[in-house]
């Protein structure tokens, strides 16, 4: 069977590719009574150079490489960490993570867990209800393993995945050798790979809203290619009878994403056939850079998740919308993942509410109104309780140019000039102590805004 789907998915996908899509223009605005549909797809750890259609050559992304081709190719977009559950809180609330009380990794080991998503925050989904939106969150939440900080008290409507950040085993799906997947309220245990499930119920879901007059949200979060290296084996085989003497582990991971890719296919296959795809935006992206043990390819950038070297935080993203985005289109601008929450917001038709620290861009993607974007500085956290952090933060800051970075809560700062050292081998901080002072001087004052919001669950709640 695994066989046959391997073999069935690409010849579907073939069958159902995209036309050419046309040049956004003024006359392709969706109707004031149906905003688009959105479909929000987000990989977990894959590199910035993962990707052919970023410059990997010793792997096959067709199904991806045809969706960012069909729209905008970011190539300076940005994670707001480089470890999931911040990125993921910036992404859902618009804001510097912790700002919301997500400044680490949360995980169902209390002494180990170094977030606690802030009561006060108001996620993605709860404004595009007011829209008249359906949100669904399939796959990976990590968010929070306990109420109040489930997906369906958070906005979503639907929700079918895991809620903790990682699965032991892709296909016994445990953590801990405890069950995470959840349907709503319901503990689930579907057979299968992971990635697999998660594509079956974002089928299902498209299928279901085919015959619905509402848009959707759809935040699809899958947890591949995260660890543990656990492709099927028919796509392992491939990979390892294309390219003979391939480091077995690299294999793995090439596997993994060439299975993430066809099954991305098979959404993009769906709504193509539901007719749906004509009036969604579709955006794929990762949550932060490639895993180093996993020989993640995260282009030609130092560093890997967990830093801040660009390697741990710069994401490969794209963003396609037939008749709004214009096909094969590039930018260069200073993104972050939090800037997602009011660019869809605008897409919907809806207000960007009060307190949003993202910046919306979707006149740039569509090339319509003003595409300016003010210079601003963008800045990265991270808490963690391993023995290199002991419990601290790191940080860093990028304003233009220059960044500024701290390799862990130990070290001294570090400064570069991406404009003329991208692969940060040429630390400047003391040959360039104005420069460094003024950043370190901005990093304060968002440190000092971030101490606000606890991090931590409330003794009483």
């Amino acid at each position: 069977m695994i066989r046959f789907l391997s073999l069935f998915v690409p010849l579907l996908w073939a069958v159902t590719s995209f036309l050419p899509l046309p040049k956004s223009s003024s006359a392709s605005q969706p109707a004031a009574n149906r905003p688009p549909n959105i479909v929000f797809i987000l990989a977990d750890d894959l590199g910035y150079g993962d990707l052919s259609c970023f410059g990997s050559t010793d792997l096959k992304t067709p199904h991806i490489d045809s969706l960012i081709g069909a729209g905008m190719r970011f190539t300076n977009f940005y994670a707001n960490s480089s470890v999931c559950s911040p990125s993921r809180a910036a992404l859902l609330t618009g804001r510097y993570p912790e700002r919301v009380g997500v400044p680490g990794v949360i995980r169902d080991e209390v002494q180990d867990s170094w977030g606690y998503l802030a009561s006060s925050a108001t996620l993605l989904p709860t404004y595009l209800r007011k829209q008249g939106y359906h949100s669904a969150n399939i796959g990976k939440w990590h968010l929070g393993l306990e109420s109040p900080n489930l997906p369906n008290e958070r906005g979503f409507q639907e929700f079918y995945g895991l809620l903790e950040g990682m699965m032991d085993d892709y296909v016994v799906k445990l953590r801990h050798g405890q069950n995470f997947l959840r349907h709503n309220g319901q503990v689930i245990d579907p057979p299968g790979h992971a990635t697999d499930v998660f594509t079956d119920a974002a089928v299902r879901y498209l299928n279901d809203r085919k015959a619905k007059k509402d848009p959707f949200f759809l935040y699809l979060a899958y947890t591949a290619p995260h660890d543990p290296l656990q492709p099927p084996v028919a796509y392992l085989n491939r990979v390892q009878k294309r390219q003979p003497g391939i480091d077995p582990q690299r294999a793995k991971l090439v596997a993994l994403i060439e299975h993430l890719d066809d099954n991305i296919g098979r959404v993009l296959a769906t709504l193509r056939a539901n007719g749906q795809l004509a009036n969604t935006l579709v955006v794929f992206t990762s949550d932060n850079g490639g895993w180093g043990p996993g020989k993640a390819n995260n282009g030609q950038f130092r560093g890997v998740k967990g830093q801040f070297y660009e390697g741990g935080i710069r994401i490969p993203t794209g963003a396609m919308w037939s008749g709004h985005i214009e096909a094969g289109s590039e930018s260069g601008a200073l993104l972050q993942l939090m800037d997602w929450f009011p660019t869809l917001l605008q897409a919907a038709g809806a207000s960007v509410p009060d307190g949003i620290n993202g910046l919306s861009f979707l006149n740039l993607m569509t090339g319509r109104g003003d595409a300016t974007l003010p210079d601003r500085p963008l800045f990265f956290v991270r808490r963690e309780g391993q023995d290199t952090y002991k419990g601290l933060q790191i940080h860093a800051v990028r304003q233009g140019n220059w960044k500024l970075l701290q390799p862990t809560p130990f070290a001294p700062y570090e400064l570069y000039n991406l404009g003329s050292d991208p692969r940060e081998t040429t630390n400047l901080a003391d040959q360039n102590k104005k420069e460094r002072d003024v950043l370190i001087r901005l990093l304060m004052e968002h440190i000092r805004q971030g101490g606000a919001v606890p991090w931590q669950k409330p003794e009483r709640q």
